[in-house]
């Protein structure tokens, strides 16, 4: 256990808080890049297409799972901010009951609902089978991916964000060595880099879990802790089911922008399946500072810090800021070279036009930067449902404009409406900060 968000100086513990969440998101990125990259070099555009697609949906699977999670982890940090730890324990016993359940149940129906999902998608028919192959193992490993979240969260609201990065660590090196044992030596397709990435999730899951079994006795919950409290439930309930609205909304909102992208053919979806696994790992730092700063924001609540609030909002709109603006200016000038590391030299089309979408994102990067700043910071005073109203903006202002827009525009316009709904959204964020919650940022 540790308290040092609540104490001491609040851009240093922001900076070591967020640092060992930002690595383990990257290296949890590293899953889909390796699958990205072993898959487009070895195997060909049609497989990298049908994965690509494949990250999308998964993308927004996980999210229904991470927002519950990320929703209960707001809780145990609040309790933790304010030492009732009977409370916590009990919190503890609900959720991992109440989300583990859910988490199965959700395993079973994709994939008993696997055709009319892909059906959805548009995919289209030359490739269908690839997707239906890695799907149907990818989706076996949901469970494992809620214990892996689940006490990544658990050890996060109690200070600790080294401990996950070590579990995932090695799971990435496993997924990594995997992949190519499975898709370089034994030729098994994209059902090879499926495998590899449900070995890895199985792996990070049930070890994290054992740690904490082992670790943080003190803080589990005993049998005398192990019952149905409505008034937590409704806690947890409410702080996990918004948060989870707010992370599928979002999620859901990017998969029907790929619904709408696979109409475009081939050659487009494999240069955004691409593009966006590099626009992802540009920006997923400050999406998990905008986490860690959700945590640092609960506790201080917790603790009554007020005050250590304030100032911490100005020190992270600081720290996001700058790593936007260097992050922009990177990636806008290598566009073309990030693209050449999934996509080869000879594909020409698909080279262009994932280099259009990442400099017109890349530009933009300090409106997501914000975005994710508002969602932890209303997500962390108890208020998860503004940032279901920042999302539910951010992402209708881009499925809007591409759907009514697209057959006139093309892909350039999908491209320009992710950025307009940062900005929309942040607009709206901001107001709302300044006005209800006497935000006092300048």
């Amino acid at each position: 256990m540790n308290d040092y968000l609540i104490k001491g100086n609040i851009t240093k513990s922001l900076i070591l808080f967020s640092i060992p969440m930002i690595l383990g998101n990257l290296l949890q990125q590293l899953y889909n890049i390796a699958d990205t990259f072993i898959v487009g070099q070895y195997i060909g555009s049609s497989a990298l297409a049908a994965v690509g697609s494949s990250f999308t949906l998964m993308t927004f699977l996980t999210s229904i799972l991470l927002g519950l999670c990320m929703g209960s982890g707001i809780l145990f940090s609040i309790l933790f901010g304010a030492k009732q730890l009977k409370q916590l324990k009990t919190s503890f016993f609900v959720s991992f009951v109440s989300i583990g359940f859910l988490s199965i149940l959700l395993e079973i129906i994709c994939l008993l609902c696997i055709h009319p999902l892909l059906s959805f998608l548009n995919i289209p028919q030359n490739i269908y089978q690839n997707t239906y192959e890695y799907l149907m193992i990818i989706f076996l490993g949901i469970f494992f991916t809620f214990l892996y979240n689940y006490f990544s969260s658990l050890l996060r609201a109690l200070g600790d964000s080294k401990t996950p990065l070590i579990f995932l660590a090695i799971a990435s090196v496993v997924n990594i060595v995997l992949d190519i044992y499975f898709i370089v030596s034994f030729h098994m397709g994209v059902s090879g880099a499926a495998l590899a990435t449900l070995i890895a999730q199985i792996l990070s899951g049930v070890s994290i879990m054992i740690y904490v079994f082992i670790t943080q006795k003190e803080l589990l919950p005993q049998r005398k802790d192990c019952y149905f409290d409505k008034e937590l439930f409704k806690k947890i309930k409410d702080y996990s089911l918004l948060t989870c609205i707010q992370q599928s909304v979002m999620n859901f909102g990017i998969l029907m922008i790929q619904g709408l992208v696979n109409s475009f053919g081939i050659a487009t979806m494999s240069a955004f399946a691409a593009a966006v696994k590099i626009d992802s790992f540009a920006y997923m730092p400050v999406q998990d500072f905008g986490n860690a700063f959700s945590t640092f924001i609960a506790q201080n609540k917790g603790a009554n810090e007020n005050e250590r609030i304030q100032k911490g909002l100005k020190s992270a709109m600081m720290i996001s800021t700058l790593f936007c603006l260097v992050i922009s200016l990177i990636v806008c000038i290598f566009a073309k070279e990030l693209m050449l590391i999934f996509i080869k030299p000879d594909e020409i089309e698909i080279i262009v036009k994932g280099i259009e979408y990442l400099r017109i994102e890349g530009i933009c990067y300090l409106g997501i930067g914000c975005l994710f700043l508002l969602y932890g910071y209303y997500r962390g005073i108890g208020k998860p449902g503004i940032s279901v109203v920042l999302t539910v903006i951010s992402l209708g202002t881009r499925v809007i404009l591409s759907y009514m827009l697209a057959s006139y525009l093309g892909t350039t316009i999908i491209w320009w409406s992710i950025p307009i709904g940062w900005i929309l959204a942040d607009v709206i964020g901001i107001l709302y900060g300044i006005k209800k919650e006497k935000w006092k940022i300048i």
